[in-house]
C-alpha cells in the first residue's frame, strides 16, 4: 500500500527539505525570493548549493542538470557530476554556489529565430529559485532560464516569469483602488487537464509515422469508432489501470498533484488532471508531466501519443489551460462570491479578462498555433479557430444589469431533485459549462480550451498574463486620478462602457454550429484558420506595442519567435511529408503489389479452368487503378515539395506548405487509405487502427 503522504515530494527539495537543512537565514531570505518575488541574493548560493548536493547525494544521485526549456517546445539538460579531482588520484563531491547559479550549455544549436548566429555558440542558463529542484533519473534537475552571451532570450521561462511580474504590477495596482493594502502579490494560477493516446508499445514501433511524427499518416476507420460514446468515463482496463498507478506514484514523488484520471471520448485516449499552482510552477510540472508519461508508458509496453492528432477520423488531444488570479492573502481575484453584481471587484477584473481576450484574439489564436492542432481545431472535439468568450446565464444577467444600468435578475441556486427517495437533493450550479467554448468561466477560473495535448503552458500563459496586464494597467491609469467621492461613478461608467465595446466576444451558445462561424464574422471576430494565416499577425503593431508596455518581448525578440514558429510549422510538415512518401513507397505499394499478383494467379488460373472470376477480377480491376493512383500523388507530392528548395522566405514556404502540400498529402492518404480497406489483413505491412486502438 502506498504512503501517500510519505511519498509526495520525496524527490523534491521543497520548502520543508529547505527548512530542515539550510541556516535560518538563508531559509528566510531564500522564501522572500520564492514568495514575495524579491530579489536574490547571490551570497545565499554557496549555503543553498551545499545543503542540495548534500541532500541529492544522500539520495544516490551523482550528477546534476540546469534544466531548461529553450524554443524547441521540450526540456533540455546537459549533466554534469559532481566529483572533483584530488590529491593521491582521488576525487570529492562539489557543488558550487556558482555552479547553482549559472550553468554554460550550447546556444548555436537550439533555434532562436534568428536572434543568434551558428557560431555565437556560448548560452547560459540562471537558476530560478521560485521553482524547486528536483531528482529525476538519479540526476539534480535545477530549474533554470536560459539566454545567450548577448543576453537574447533563447527560451520560455524568462518571458513567463516577465508576464507574472507584469500582471502582478498591474493587478496590485487595481487591489489599491478597492482600498487592499495588505495584499502584496498577486500570481496567476493553472491547473492544466492533459489528454493522451495509449497504444501498445510493439504495434507503436512498426509504425514510421508514429515514430517520426507523433500521428498517423495512413489509416483507414475501423468498423467501430467512438460512436457509441463508450469508452468516456468507461471502466479503465487493466494495463491502463497499471500504467496510471505507476504514473501518478512518479509524479507525486516529484511534488506534482496529480489529482483526477479517467477515459477520454476516443478509444485509447485518457486524461490525467493536477491541482491548480502557480503558472511557473505549473508549466514546469506539466513538461515533467509529459515527459513521466512517455517513460511510464514504455515501462508498461505501451507507447504515449502526446500529437494533437494522431488519428484521423477521432477525436485528438488538447490540454485545457484552467487560468486565474490570486492574492498572497489567497484571494481568488475571479470569484464572484454569492452577489456577483454588487462585488465590483470581480467585475472589475472580469471584465479586464473579456476586454483583453476581445483585443487580442489574434495572440490568443497564435498560442495554440502549431501544424498538428490544425488539424484538431474546429473539429466537434475541440474549439473552433474563432476566439470567443462563454460566461453563462447568471454572469450574462449582471453584464447586461451593469451595461444597461438596471437591476439583476436574481438567481435561485436551486437543489437538484433526482426524483428517488433514496438519493440525496444536490445542490445545482448557477449555470450549465459550455464544453464547445474557447475561453470559458467555469465559476471562479477561465478555461482555455484551444491548447493542444503537446504544448508547452508557457506560451498562452505569456500571453494571457500579458494582455490582461495591460488591460488592467489601462484602467488603473483611467481611475488612479479620480477623487475618491467620484470613484464610484467613474469606475461603474468604465466597465459599461468596456463591456458594451467588447461584448460581441461574448458567447453562449454551440461553437460547434455552422451558424456560429457566419455570426462570428457578422461581429467582426477572426477567424484564423491555420497556423501561417495566425503567425502573421503576432508582429502586428498593436502586439508589440502592448509586450513592449508590460516589458515582456520587444521587436527583435518577437519577430525571432515568429520566425522560429513559422519554420517550426513548415518542418513539422516537410517530415511528414518525406515520411509518407517513404512508407507510401516502400510499404504500401509493395504489399499491395504482391496482393495483386496474387490476385492475378488466382484470376487466371480461373480463366484457364472456366471457372467464372467476376469478384477477382472486379477487385483486381480496383487495385490496380488504386496502385497506379498511388503512384502518380507520390510523384505529385514529391515534385510540389522540391519546389520549397527555391525559396527562402519562412513566410512564403510556410503558406506554400498549407496552400499546396497539405491538400497533395490528403490526396496520397485517401488513395493509401482506400487500397487499406481493399487489401487482404495479412498483406497490409503495418497495425491499422483497429490494432492501435483497440489493442
Amino acid at each position: 500500500m502506498t504512503n501517500v503522504p510519505e511519498l509526495f515530494g520525496s524527490n523534491v527539495f521543497n520548502e520543508n527539505v529547505m527548512k530542515e537543512r539550510l541556516p535560518k537565514a538563508v531559509y528566510k531570505a531564500l522564501k522572500k525570493t520564492i514568495e514575495a518575488g524579491n530579489p536574490l541574493d547571490p551570497s545565499l548560493a554557496e549555503s543553498v548549493a551545499t545543503a542540495m548536493k548534500d541532500w541529492a547525494i544522500q539520495k544516490g544521485v551523482t550528477h546534476y542538470t540546469h534544466w531548461f526549456q529553450p524554443l524547441t517546445g521540450i526540456t533540455a539538460e546537459k549533466h554534469d557530476s559532481f566529483i572533483e579531482p584530488t590529491e593521491g588520484g582521488n576525487v570529492i563531491m562539489e557543488f558550487s554556489g556558482k555552479n547553482l547559479i549559472q550553468g554554460e550549455p550550447d546556444a548555436s544549436s537550439f533555434p532562436s529565430g534568428g536572434l543568434r548566429s551558428t557560431f555565437e555558440a556560448r548560452g547560459y542558463t540562471a537558476w530560478d529559485p521560485t521553482s524547486y529542484a528536483f531528482i529525476k533519473n538519479n540526476t539534480l534537475c535545477i530549474p533554470t532560464a536560459f539566454c545567450s552571451y548577448g543576453g537574447e532570450i533563447l527560451d520560455k521561462k524568462i518571458p513567463l516569469l516577465r508576464s507574472m511580474e507584469a500582471i502582478n504590477k498591474q493587478a496590485l495596482r487595481i487591489l489599491r483602488l478597492f482600498g487592499n493594502t495588505d495584499a502584496h502579490r498577486v500570481t496567476t494560477t493553472v491547473g492544466p487537464e492533459q489528454e493522451y493516446f495509449l497504444v501498445d508499445g510493439e504495434m507503436f514501433k512498426k509504425r514510421k509515422d508514429l515514430r517520426f511524427t507523433g500521428r498517423t499518416l495512413f489509416g483507414a476507420m475501423p468498423p467501430k469508432g467512438q460512436e457509441l460514446e463508450d469508452h468516456y468515463f468507461g471502466a479503465i482496463r487493466t494495463r491502463v489501470m497499471e500504467f496510471m498507478q505507476d504514473l501518478d506514484e512518479e509524479l507525486w514523488k516529484l511534488g506534482i498533484l496529480a489529482k483526477t484520471r479517467h477515459n477520454e471520448v476516443a478509444p485509447a485516449q485518457h486524461e490525467l488532471a493536477t491541482i491548480y499552482t502557480s503558472t511557473n510552477i505549473a508549466t514546469d510540472n506539466n513538461q515533467l508531466v509529459m515527459e513521466m508519461m512517455k517513460k511510464v508508458a514504455s515501462r508498461h509496453g505501451l507507447a504515449c501519443l502526446l500529437h494533437e492528432k494522431p488519428f484521423d477520423g477521432v477525436n485528438g488531444s488538447g490540454k485545457h489551460n484552467n487560468w486565474s488570479m490570486a492574492t498572497d492573502l489567497g484571494e481568488n481575484l475571479l470569484e464572484p462570491g454569492k452577489t456577483p453584481r454588487q462585488n465590483m471587484q470581480f467585475l472589475t477584473f472580469l471584465t479586464a479578462v473579456i476586454k483583453a481576450v476581445d483585443d487580442y484574439q489574434d495572440l490568443l489564436r497564435i498560442s495554440v498555433a502549431s501544424a498538428g492542432n490544425d488539424h484538431r481545431l474546429g473539429a466537434n472535439e475541440a474549439p473552433p479557430a474563432i476566439v470567443s468568450v462563454f460566461v453563462g446565464d447568471e454572469l450574462q444577467a449582471v453584464i447586461d444589469s451593469l451595461k444597461n444600468d438596471q437591476d439583476c435578475k436574481q438567481f435561485s441556486h436551486d437543489m437538484l431533485d433526482a426524483g428517488v427517495s433514496v438519493l440525496p437533493n444536490l445542490p445545482k450550479d448557477s449555470t450549465d459549462r459550455n464544453r464547445t467554448s474557447p475561453f470559458a468561466f467555469t465559476g471562479n477560473k477561465f478555461e482555455f480550451r484551444m491548447l493542444g495535448s503537446g504544448f508547452s503552458l508557457s506560451c498562452t500563459n505569456i500571453i494571457l498574463n500579458s494582455i490582461v496586464a495591460d488591460t488592467l494597467n489601462i484602467f488603473a491609469d483611467k481611475l488612479e486620478n479620480v477623487a475618491s467621492e467620484d470613484f464610484n461613478a467613474a469606475l461603474n461608467n468604465l466597465l459599461k462602457d468596456e463591456l458594451k465595446a467588447h461584448e460581441r466576444i461574448i458567447f453562449n451558445g454551440n461553437n460547434y454550429s455552422d451558424e456560429w462561424v457566419v455570426e462570428a464574422e457578422k461581429r467582426g471576430l477572426l477567424n484564423l484558420r491555420s497556423t501561417d494565416a495566425a503567425l502573421t499577425h503576432y508582429t502586428d503593431q498593436k502586439n508589440v506595442d502592448m509586450f513592449a508596455r508590460q516589458g515582456v518581448y520587444n521587436l527583435k525578440e518577437m519577430q525571432a519567435r515568429e520566425e522560429s514558429l513559422l519554420e517550426e510549422y513548415y518542418k513539422v510538415l516537410h517530415i511528414e511529408v518525406l515520411t509518407m512518401l517513404d512508407m507510401a513507397r516502400k510499404e504500401i505499394a509493395p504489399a499491395v503489389l504482391t496482393y495483386i499478383n496474387e490476385l492475378a494467379k488466382t484470376l487466371e488460373m480461373k480463366q484457364a479452368m472456366k471457372i467464372t472470376a467476376k469478384a477477382e477480377k472486379k477487385l483486381l480491376d480496383q487495385l490496380s487503378w488504386l496502385n497506379d493512383k498511388l503512384s502518380d500523388d507520390i510523384d505529385t507530392l514529391e515534385a510540389s515539395v522540391t519546389k520549397t528548395k527555391a525559396m527562402a522566405d519562412a513566410e512564403t514556404i510556410a503558406h506554400y506548405y498549407h496552400d499546396e502540400v497539405l491538400p497533395k498529402m490528403a490526396a496520397l492518404r485517401e488513395t493509401a487509405d482506400a487500397l487499406e480497406v481493399l487489401t487482404a489483413e495479412k498483406y497490409w505491412p503495418f497495425p491499422t487502427y483497429s490494432d492501435l486502438l483497440f489493442y
